[in-house]
């Protein structure tokens, strides 16, 4: 799972960046509803409602890591590893949804900020370092695991920025840029760690149960999956 720590709450961005960034994420969720339709299927569609439910249940698990801004694990590389990056958003994008409108965890004015830094961006980090991991990294259970645990670290870290942009370009608060920067950092690196491990044990657990339900085993086809073998020691 993917971890990108950031709820933010109303007013510590101002107004016309709230909106920048709303309209941002709305036009990046749309491309990705006009793509998703192209990868949901009957194998799919239950799979994305089982990532939904999985995130919305640890991104529940947050602390203060900044006024108004709270840590939390997000999902981001385990969603776009079984989903894939167009669903892997929506599904990350439903979840804060969910939890700002029923548990008023992230404010309304600020949803297309963090729909943008954990929705958005944390996927497409996410997905690029798997396409790209998955190209040198052994092709077997165990790689695809090790790249669950390098890109979740690092689109967390990334994911995080975020937000230092976002305050940079409409920071309600007097606070210091640099500071705020190496305390996202510093924080998410931890958080991605955890997130890392999570994630990896995840998709390494149904990569060797269920590959076929692991977009990215069907992505990259030459992906191989250890076999078993007979008493006589012929593949079974």
């Amino acid at each position: 799972m993917n971890a990108v720590a950031m709820h933010i709450a109303n007013g510590i961005i101002d107004g016309p960046v709230s909106v920048m960034f709303m309209v941002i994420a709305l036009a990046g969720l749309a491309v990705c509803v006009w793509r998703a339709k192209a990868d949901l299927d009957d194998r799919l569609a239950p799979m994305a409602g089982l990532v939904a439910a999985f995130i919305f249940a640890v991104q529940m698990l947050n602390f203060q890591v900044l006024p108004g801004v709270s840590g939390h694990l997000l999902g981001g590389t385990l969603a776009v590893i079984l989903v894939g990056p167009w669903v892997g958003a929506l599904c990350v994008a439903t979840v804060l949804i969910v939890q700002c409108l029923l548990f008023a965890d992230g404010g309304l004015t600020a949803i297309g900020l963090n729909i943008f830094n954990m929705a958005i961006l944390g996927t497409a980090v996410a997905y690029l370092l798997v396409a790209a991991l998955l190209r040198f990294l052994p092709k077997t259970p165990g790689g695809l695991g090790a790249t669950a645990f390098i890109a979740s670290i690092i689109g967390v870290v990334v994911a995080s920025m975020g937000f230092v942009v976002q305050y940079a370009l409409g920071g309600t608060a007097e606070l210091s840029l640099a500071g705020i920067a190496g305390t996202m950092a510093g924080v998410h690196v931890l958080i991605g760690i955890g997130e890392g491990l999570i994630a990896a044990t995840t998709v390494v657990t149904v990569a060797r149960v269920r590959p076929d339900l692991v977009y990215a085993l069907r992505r990259y086809r030459t992906l191989k999956v250890p076999t078993t073998t007979t008493k006589a020691g012929a593949p079974a």
